[in-house]
């Protein structure tokens, strides 16, 4: 397999799973902002703080209202990390490896693309986002659908999965920093008042409500939520879940050098977190650490298998 073709598959599922993570997180930001009274602490620009794109964003807009910022996560051409930004860069990478994938997964982005290309201006009207938001969501989960019931689990499936699940863990690392809004000391008591609501939209927004009451069997309470995001190896958007699908991944693929050792490094980080025992400026720093030891993670897949392809 060409290390170029390895690199457009792992960067395929990147951007596919960065288009729906920020197609949840805005539709449970919606969701979560009916559910709060004016005057609490929540709004629309910590969905920009989440991606850590404030400086990109006030380049462009003076006020982080749900306008400018809706705008600015899902249709904003010129921000990398908007949601049509991401579903282009997909579908670019997918358009120049269908000799490697199933025709129908080519035809499901594709579709995705001119959907949204087509509804530019539905993000302007909350009704219409519902709309938009819910049909990327269900696209996303068709296309991962597909490639698991269409494609041989072989090296390029892996690079896929490779892709997808950085990018998750990634994302989930980054909802979780909200709780240090919701940890935080100085914290209104208004605040104080609607925590399980907040901590119930972010185990809606990883798709975690359900499993979280199967697993936990207790109420909702932010310590048992953060152990379970953090520290859960079978519920699918837990960054110890992701963890372990990405060694399952590097142990299976060829010439994978010291990334092994590098993931049992990491796996035992994540699994010491002692949320009990962290205080909030504890947690931020172990969710920015963590961030960025995946980070070097992308780095080392990157210089093991991918910058072959500079040369070639």
């Amino acid at each position: 397999m060409l290390s170029r073709s390895a690199e457009r598959l792992y960067w395929l599922a990147r951007y596919l799973e960065r288009t729906e993570n920020i197609a949840r997180l805005v539709s449970v930001h919606m969701n979560l902002l009916m559910d709060l009274p004016n005057g609490v602490e929540m709004g629309w620009l910590q969905l920009v703080r989440i991606n850590s794109s404030e400086k990109q964003f006030y380049d462009k807009y003076k006020v982080a209202n749900e306008r400018n910022v809706t705008r600015f996560l899902l249709v904003d051409e010129s921000y990398y990390g908007s949601l049509f930004s991401s579903l282009s860069a997909a579908r670019e990478n997918i358009r120049t490896s269908r000799d490697l994938l199933p025709d129908e997964a080519w035809e499901q982005v594709n579709e995705m693309y001119l959907f949204t290309k087509n509804n530019l201006d539905f993000v302007y009207n909350r009704s219409n986002r519902i709309e938009l938001l819910n049909e990327i969501l269900k696209g996303c989960q068709r296309f991962t659908g597909l490639l698991s019931g269409y494609m041989s689990h072989n090296h390029p499936y892996r690079f896929i999965r490779l892709g997808r699940n950085i990018e998750r863990a990634d994302m989930t690392s980054r909802i979780l920093d909200l709780a240090s809004l919701l940890l935080a000391d100085s914290r209104s008591d208004e605040m104080r008042q609607y925590e399980t609501i907040l901590w119930v939209n972010i185990l809606k927004s990883l798709n975690a409500q359900l499993m979280y009451r199967q697993h936990v069997r207790s109420s909702v309470n932010g310590d048992d939520v953060l152990n379970f995001l953090l520290l859960n190896t079978t519920l699918p958007r837990a960054v110890g879940c992701c963890i372990a699908e990405i060694a399952d991944c590097i142990n299976a693929l060829p010439n994978n050098d010291s990334l092994p050792e590098l993931l049992v490094k990491l796996e035992a980080y994540v699994q010491a977190i002692d949320i009990r025992q962290t205080t909030q400026a504890q947690l931020r720093g172990i969710l920015d650490d963590l961030q960025n030891k995946l980070g070097d993670l992308h780095d080392s897949i990157s210089n093991n298998w991918f910058l072959q392809a500079v040369a070639e």
